[in-house]
């Protein structure tokens, strides 16, 4: 049509999203024309090989791209260093995904250690030899019914989670680089939706599983209707979608209701989506519902795109509203880190405490966000780094420990004596567990050091004092698990260990690395997080 204009789409900018995408798109095709018996490969060689192949182009793009970043795609797309930093991490995050997702056969009853006991033969794990290990063999049929334990004992595998993860890779990919609110609403839904169906998949709790996904659907959809409602008053105030137009804009109309109410509401879809107080509901019943590789991959890739997004919004778009949003930042990251660390002291579940800690966490990622200086642009981006890491460890971890019948032993009580009877798998949890209580020579303890700083430095040295304080605190529930499982007899008829494949023992063990390498030596990384400061506009 005549006066339409033309997209400018520089493919080579977009080469890593495109390459999830299409990585996505080619998984969705090989569930249709490849044989039930190569699916399971292919998907997991597929997924693997094009996340590897997305960060490869993410470090291709990084390398090539100026300091200022570029606008593509009809202003729609922002490839900065900060999205880039940010799409970096989700793809690595993804690649452990998929590869706890992965796994076969460790949860039909084959323990390892002394005294451990195997699976009943009647139990729904005894016949799951050949399914993907955390996710039901047929998510249409009724929980517990003949058809679902048909399909266990014959080996049926959903292997339609790997182009849905992989999907969601993608969305969480563009939520952070988008340049206007339609794009990063599309992305919202996009990462979204897959996720809704990836929870209610659990092969264990299938009702609990289920619970969850029905929980997180209704709440997420609520928080895209705040989001979708925020944007349209924004425009509605501006007359314009474009971030950095918006921005503009508001410079001139900084006290325009409208504008206001837009800006809170847009906050508010994002709140919902890092898990911040009082938005944080669902995080609990869904973490603990979900498959568990799901809970460790929502956990760490989430924040880390919701946190991008927030950061683009909030110092491309809404500067000029500086000294209305900040205010509300502080009452937030306050509540956050408050009730989340209180919250977590009374918890007896493995999964519920790390869920109330991972809230928690986002709190201490917004002081980092509201300091408003270039500081706590990249300090954020380093927390959210070695938080993603730290985060997908813990989790694989809590996967290999099982009882007799083959569910995760959740119980923390029934962790006792873990640490003595299993010296690497107590070693490497208390590991994580310390960098989340930021201690020294962790990657949390310079993760949180950072946020501090660049709070103190942006003129919010109180919430800095809150923060320290709930971090004091948060390391009690910490060290009760650690004290647990090396301090503490094993009960009579203790859980086993499951063993991984040799992709997930690697996968683990990196994450580990990582976690002590940016305690020690974490230079490398905060250069690269100084340099990624400036969004493009």
């Amino acid at each position: 049509m005549a006066g339409m204009p033309i997209p400018s789409v520089e493919y080579g900018l977009l080469l890593p999203i495109l390459i999830v995408f299409g990585t996505a798109v080619s998984g969705v095709l090989i569930e249709a024309f490849v044989g039930r018996r190569a699916r399971y490969v292919v998907q997991v060689l597929l997924a693997v090989g094009g996340l590897a192949a997305a960060f490869a182009a993410v470090v291709a793009v990084g390398r090539e791209l100026p300091a200022a970043g570029r606008i593509t795609v009809l202003g729609a797309v922002a490839v900065d260093r900060p999205a880039l930093v940010l799409q970096g991490t989700i793809v690595l995050v993804g690649i452990m995904a998929v590869l706890f997702i992965s796994e076969r056969n460790i949860g039909a009853g084959v323990p390892e250690g002394p005294g451990a006991a195997a699976a009943p033969a009647t139990s729904p794990a005894a016949g799951a030899r050949a399914g993907l290990d955390a996710f039901t063999p047929q998510a249409s049929a009724v929980p517990d019914s003949v058809a679902e334990l048909d399909a266990a004992r014959a080996g049926v595998t959903q292997t339609e989670v790997f182009p849905l993860t992989v999907l969601a890779v993608g969305g969480m990919m563009v939520f952070p680089a988008a340049n206007d609110l339609v794009t990063m609403f599309v992305a919202l839904e996009v990462l979204s939706l897959p996720l809704y169906l990836l929870c209610g998949l659990a092969r264990y709790r299938r009702l609990l599983s289920q619970e969850a996904a029905l929980k997180y659907f209704l709440l997420g959809a609520f928080s895209s209707a705040l989001f979708l409602f925020g944007t349209a008053l924004l425009y509605g105030a501006t007359g314009t979608l474009t971030l950095s137009d918006i921005g503009e804009q508001l410079f001139a109309h900084s006290s325009d209701p409208l504008a206001l109410i837009g800006a809170v509401l847009l906050l508010v879809g994002l709140f919902f989506k890092v898990g911040a107080v009082p938005f944080h509901s669902w995080v609990p019943d869904v973490y603990v519902g979900a498959p568990t590789p799901i809970t460790g991959f929502m956990a760490a890739a989430t924040k880390v795109a919701a946190f991008g997004a927030m950061l683009r919004i909030l110092y491309v778009a809404l500067p000029a509203l500086h000294d209305h949003w900040r205010p509300l930042l502080w009452l937030i990251a306050v509540l956050t880190m408050v009730v989340a660390t209180i919250a977590a002291i009374t918890q007896n579940e493995i999964k519920r405490m790390l869920a109330y800690s991972s809230i928690a966490h986002a709190g201490f990622v917004l002081t980092g966000v509201l300091s408003a200086i270039p500081a706590g642009i990249s300090a954020t981006l380093f927390y959210l780094v070695a938080y993603s890491f730290s985060t997908v460890g813990a989790f694989a971890v809590v996967n290999l420990i099982r009882s007799a019948g083959g569910e995760e032993e959740l119980d923390m009580s029934r962790w006792a004596g873990l640490g003595r009877r299993y010296p690497v798998v107590g070693l490497l949890f208390s590991m994580f567990l310390l960098a989340f209580a930021g201690i020294p020579l962790t990657s949390g303890f310079i993760s949180k050091f950072a946020v501090f700083k660049a709070a103190a430095e942006g003129g919010a040295a109180p919430l800095v004092v809150v923060g320290v304080i709930a971090s004091g605190v948060a390391a009690y529930f910490y060290v009760r698990v650690i004290v647990l499982m090396f301090f503490t007899d094993s009960p009579a008829d203790p859980p086993h260990l499951v063993l991984p494949s040799v992709w997930s023992k690697a996968a683990i063990a990196l994450c580990a690395a990582i976690t002590v390498l940016l305690g020690v030596l974490p230079q490398p990384l905060l250069d690269l997080v100084d340099a990624a400061t400036q969004f493009a506009q």
